[in-house]
């Protein structure tokens, strides 16, 4: 199946399953809002000042010469006047001071000569100059954060500016992850296990790592369900038992066509497979479909192919099962410092590059010189991955390409 086929199929398919509680504002980050956050107050609530300096009338200024103004007051943030203002007078303010009714411009001290008595303000000042207006950021009943937007440290700090000391989010999706293969074995196994990995007839199993450090770090509460040993009765045993505690299964691995490959059958067996594998590189088998009430997807055992599915693939199931609306990662332009000629008609190709400046200083994409699955190295090394469509031609150094940095994907 090529793979925008597959991304629509998931788009049809994938909606938010989690329900809905209220965080404080320390435990929001990284979670995704559910309810629109609309201000009850103006931002800032009253006009201010934005440097420290003189709050002065614009028409009692000299349009061409220096102006010699009386010091009526002296104003500091969180401290209103408690008089009117006079024409004629300046104010001395601080930053964040209120501007109360009247004074129109704020001069910079340090265009200023002043006494304790009289201040001497410079020629040239503009109309307005250094002045915040009241609701200059927020306006009362503004819709300020839209549902389904995943919380950074600004939208935080949005939220806290308007007196919000909690947001409602989405619940947090919970993922349960296993891998397959009797050749793999748990970094944390029994020491006669781990020499044998170290021996090279096992291998150790960092597929489930990776996997659950994204899924860690798009807010999930995941459980680590170790590693199945390749039967079918045991496979089948594992999505069934997780499937009734979990809204999102993945696996890793024994999802290919092999004798010992056991997931995808299990899967039809449980629920329904709504594709299997895929016109694309690395990854080709990878699978989509649903076990009882929960969502699966099973993700190559290579460990290039399992993580850059991941961040194509799953990552956006992921993020839409958990209530957000923005899903699909922004690619950059860039231009190739290599050539490619093995490019594939009617597939889609990821590959592993890292950027150098240019000669004139713009991003260039350098390929990691080895492209095998399980070279994981080349994730470590690359910053990014060169994606080339299912239309696109050989590559020819010096050609614009598309660039999905990693920081877009794993966070």
């Amino acid at each position: 199946m090529p793979f925008p086929d597959a991304l629509e199929i998931l788009a049809q398919r994938i909606e938010p399953v989690t329900g809905i509680e209220t965080v404080s504002l320390r435990s929001a980050l990284g979670r995704t809002l559910a309810r629109d956050l609309v201000s009850d107050r103006d931002v800032p609530p009253s006009d201010n000042a934005a440097v420290d300096g003189y709050a002065v009338y614009f028409e009692d200024l000299e349009a061409k010469g220096e102006t010699r103004l009386p010091v009526g007051a002296r104003i500091a943030a969180g401290h209103a006047l408690k008089r009117p203002t006079r024409p004629g007078e300046a104010l001395r303010v601080f930053t964040g001071a209120p501007i109360p009714t009247g004074p129109d411009t704020v001069v910079m001290e340090e265009d200023c000569r002043a006494d304790e008595t009289y201040v001497v303000v410079g020629a040239g000042p503009k109309k307005g100059a250094n002045l915040r207006r009241a609701g200059e950021d927020i306006r009362r009943g503004a819709t300020i954060l839209v549902a389904g937007r995943r919380l950074r440290a600004q939208e935080i700090g949005l939220a806290a500016s308007v007196g919000a000391s909690g947001l409602d989010v989405f619940r947090r999706l919970r993922c349960a992850v296993f891998s397959t293969g009797d050749e793999i074995v748990d970094p944390d196994s029994a020491p006669a296990e781990a020499e044998a990995a170290g021996a090279g007839d096992r291998i150790f199993d960092s597929n489930r790592y990776a996997i659950m450090s994204l899924l860690d770090g798009l807010g999930c509460a995941v459980t680590d369900l170790g590693i199945v040993p390749d039967t079918r009765d045991a496979v089948h045993s594992a999505l069934a038992a997780a499937a009734s505690e979990h809204e999102l299964l993945i696996t890793s691995g024994g999802i290919s066509r092999g004798e010992e490959d056991h997931v995808a059958s299990a899967v039809q067996r449980l629920g329904s497979l709504y594709f299997w594998r895929l016109a694309v590189k690395p990854g080709r088998p990878i699978a989509f479909g649903q076990v009882r009430g929960a969502t699966f997807l099973g993700l190559p055992g290579n460990p290039v192919a399992a993580l850059v599915t991941f961040m194509r693939i799953a990552r956006p199931v992921v993020l839409a099962l958990g209530g957000c609306g923005e899903v699909a990662p922004r690619l950059f332009r860039v231009t190739a410092g290599f050539s490619y000629a093995g490019k594939k008609t009617g597939r889609r190709e990821w590959l592993r590059a890292r950027l150098v400046a240019g000669a004139d200083g713009a991003p260039v994409a350098i390929l990691f010189p080895r492209e095998g699955s399980g070279i994981l190295t080349s994730m470590v090394e690359a910053d990014g991955l060169v994606e080339l469509d299912e239309n696109a031609s050989p590559v020819v150094e010096g050609d614009t390409v598309d660039f999905l940095p990693f920081n877009e994907v794993t966070g």
